[in-house]
């Protein structure tokens, strides 16, 4: 009869190097986060710049303003559009709509 060696309970055993490598690969990669806005925050922004341009005083005090924001945070949301979606912001900046 041949004795089997039992291994401990904690021991540090790897059975599939390559598995371990494929996970340490994988978690070393950067993850890049993609900004997106809601399709109702980018109807909300779009009406505010076509009503008042950069006027974030009257956008705050316009009755479509339900969320009742401050200056300060509609010109955040405005900001956060700019940089979801650049090409788009100035399209719509460019647009007969909004120049009046």
């Amino acid at each position: 009869m041949q004795e089997e060696e039992e291994q401990p309970m904690g021991s540090n055993v790897t059975l599939k190097p390559y598995v371990i490598e494929a996970m340490e690969e994988e978690a070393s990669q950067k993850v890049s986060q993609k900004l997106t806005c809601s399709r109702d925050m980018i109807e909300y922004v779009q009406h505010m710049v076509r009503e008042h341009n950069e006027n974030y005083k009257a956008m705050a005090r316009d009755e479509k303003n339900y969320y009742q924001d401050t200056p300060k945070q509609i010109k955040r949301k405005v900001d956060l559009y700019k940089r979801c979606y650049p090409k788009e912001y100035d399209a719509f900046i460019a647009s007969p709509q909004t120049q009046k």
